[in-house]
């Protein structure tokens, strides 16, 4: 029987994904106030995938 390893922790976003989310918290954001916190979380997620998707090509 084959068992099937599950990721220690949760998976980290794709390219396309992280920015499609920094473009819905640009879109979205409230009282013209920038969320400096969630877009650089963001954006290192995205710098991240894309380091990861170079390297892989």
């Amino acid at each position: 029987m084959q068992k099937t390893l599950r990721p220690a922790g949760p998976a980290r976003p794709s390219a396309a994904e992280a920015n499609e989310a920094i473009r819905h918290l640009v879109e979205t954001r409230v009282d013209g106030e920038w969320p400096s916190d969630a877009y650089e979380f963001l954006l290192e997620e995205w710098a991240t995938a894309s380091a990861e998707a170079g390297a892989a090509q």
